[in-house]
């Protein structure tokens, strides 16, 4: 079969939001001639129709749309699904990426973009989706005070609450998890979450997550006692 995809690998389905039709279409030929089985929405309201009724592997979201606009969109998606967000902004700044981030998108690109940049930018982020493979029967659990981490099913719950994590910040729980106690730098992590090469911007977005997944593991963000800061070397993840 075309791409070496068969029947038990289905193609990964994509939500395209954008209310210009004609990068729309650009967008939807370009990635089904890539291998990817494409939905399109012209605004937050048609998307959150078809999210209704659809599962998709991953959703291209423009900021910039009239009614309703990305970011408010990525965050109100946040509280009910963990579906990878890829946000397209119309300025590379700074303050709109970390807007993004900061409502839990997990990548950006800065319009005006080549589709292949997006394609890659697509391909790494499904890459970073790895079904969780149990090194062992028995399940690896962290403790973190109330809440715990399974690192074999990449599972986080408060009490019997499952605590929903974006794809970033599951890739970023699999690479602490994999270093309990030793000091990460931001680079190595922005290296191992596979961002791109705008290295001070990237180091940046990870701060970014990493605040976000303080407040779902430390009971006080502001001194963490689970996700710390290591003063020069990075961040380290503690547990009980």
């Amino acid at each position: 079969p075309q791409g070496g995809l068969n029947v038990s690998d289905p193609m990964p389905h994509l939500l395209i939001v954008d209310d210009d039709e004609r990068i729309r279409d650009l967008l939807a030929r370009y990635l089904k001639k890539n291998g990817f089985l494409i939905s399109a929405a012209r605004d937050a309201a048609h998307a959150r129709r078809l999210l209704a009724g659809l599962e998709f592997d991953l959703i291209v979201l423009d900021v910039m749309m009239p009614g309703e606009d990305g970011l408010t969109l990525t965050q109100s998606l946040r509280e009910t699904m963990s579906t990878p967000i890829l946000l397209l902004t119309a300025r590379d700044e700074t303050s709109d990426r970390i807007a993004g981030l900061e409502a839990g998108a997990d990548d950006y690109l800065a319009k005006p973009f080549e589709p292949k940049e997006l394609l890659l930018r697509i391909n790494a982020i499904l890459r970073r989706m790895p079904e969780p493979v149990p090194e062992k029967a028995s399940p690896k659990v962290l403790t973190m005070g109330g809440v715990r981490y399974d690192i074999d099913r990449g599972e986080m719950w408060d009490g019997d609450d499952p605590v929903r994590l974006t794809g970033s910040e599951l890739q970023l729980m699999r690479i602490f998890s994999a270093h309990p106690g030793e000091p990460l730098s931001r680079m190595r992590l922005v290296e191992e979450l596979g961002r791109g090469a705008d290295g001070q911007a990237q180091e940046r977005a990870v701060d970014v997550q990493i605040t976000r997944m303080r407040r779902k593991i430390d009971a006080d963000p502001k001194q963490p006692r689970y996700l710390q800061t290591v003063r020069g070397e990075g961040y380290m993840l503690v547990h009980d």
